[in-house]
């Protein structure tokens, strides 16, 4: 099997292998306390807890949250790069029926069809994106997206297949690199014309012990009785903590590959340590550096997601924390000495409670 088929089965494990692993999804508090407490021990070794917030200068609080989306892709001038991006606009939502006919004026404007992606300006795992085929599907997302806040709307990227690279550099540095590549596939189920969606789900050796994230957003179709052979996709949105599947592609990184993310970032001004996600064709032209498009950068909030696949052991994951967020700090302390001043701790609460509460109003995700 080539790589590329081998990346479509990517939830299509062998039986030999765990569909989850044991601390895949274990409660929040659990998994990160020892990471936190790394984060607390960095703080104090540097003198500022929230020094990593200076990983990134031009992104408010370095991306470690409350950040704007677009407002990291609007820096990048260069025509190359934006070519690379995921075309997008975004819309002032009011929480009126007029929201509709502003969306198709900037979708107009940005030359954007359908269908679309649409999702919250300020967030984080994927909450609230939509896949809008259609203006029916966009008046409901609209309809129950909070007013006064921004939404993006997003060219979708036809290509299934899509990937985390994780890259960092050192301002001292000439070079960055890419510290992870996270493989990203969408779970779906396979019918049977016999089963309905409901029992699919549940007899799924992986969908079955999760059925508490696809069951909710699936509420709508779980009597239908998908024909034999036929796809159905359990999730849209490329998020692990949402039921997508991650693979750690770390094999599939190449010098080529490196390179290109390396001129992409550059055109982000001092942008230092995140995850840029992409779609791509397939995992050779990724390898080259090419036949990929950006979805989304994120900053200092962001995860080496490699760290998810159930291969992964719980030791190795902690480690891959540790050592990321220390480079965090680490690059955090070299843009300070140059004059950059941290997020202030009352400054980074504010901004934390602020997406938090954002994040339970948004709609449903994909």
């Amino acid at each position: 099997m080539s790589s590329d088929a081998a990346l479509a089965r990517v939830d299509r494990q062998p039986r030999s292998e765990r569909p989850i692993s044991f601390f895949e999804f274990w409660p929040n508090w659990l998994f990160y306390t020892p990471v936190v407490a790394h984060c607390i021990a960095l703080g104090l070794r540097h003198w500022s807890p929230t020094l990593l917030t200076a990983a990134n200068p031009g992104i408010t609080a370095g991306g470690l949250c409350g950040e704007s989306k677009t407002s990291i892709l609007d820096q990048i001038a260069d025509a190359e790069e934006r070519a690379a991006l995921a075309r997008y606009t975004i819309l002032d939502a009011t929480g009126t029926e007029a929201d509709l006919s502003a969306a198709e004026a900037v979708m107009h404007a940005a030359g954007l069809a359908w269908p679309i992606v649409a999702k919250p300006d300020i967030g984080c795992n994927g909450t609230g994106v939509r896949l809008a085929r259609g203006r029916d599907d966009l008046r409901r997302y609209l309809a129950g997206f909070p007013a006064g806040q921004r939404v993006v709307l997003q060219e979708l990227i036809e290509h299934e297949n899509e990937a985390g690279l994780f890259y960092v550099r050192h301002p001292n540095e000439p070079h960055g690199r890419i510290t992870s590549l996270t493989l990203k596939a969408a779970p779906f189920v396979v019918g049977d014309g016999r089963s309905t969606l409901r029992d699919l789900v549940l007899a799924d050796a992986r969908a079955g012990q999760l059925a508490h994230l696809y069951l909710p957003r699936l509420a709508a179709r779980l009597t239908e009785v998908p024909a034999q052979g036929v796809r159905v996709a359990l999730v849209f949105v490329g998020n692990h903590c949402k039921g997508a599947i991650f693979r750690d592609g770390a094999g599939h990184i190449t010098p080529a590959l490196t390179a290109r993310v390396e001129q992409f970032a550059r055109a982000i001004p001092d942008f230092h340590f995140g995850r840029i996600d992409v779609r791509f064709a397939s995992l050779a032209a990724l390898g080259r550096g090419e036949g990929f498009r950006v979805i989304e950068v994120n900053g200092a909030g962001s995860e080496a997601t490699h760290i998810w696949d159930p291969r992964t052991s719980l030791a190795q994951a902690w480690r891959s924390q540790f050592l990321h967020y220390g480079l965090a700090y680490r690059i955090g302390a070299a843009n300070r000495a140059r004059g950059v001043r941290p997020t202030r701790v009352r400054e980074l609460w504010r901004l934390w409670r602020t997406q938090r509460r954002l994040m339970a109003a948004y709609p449903i995700n994909d």
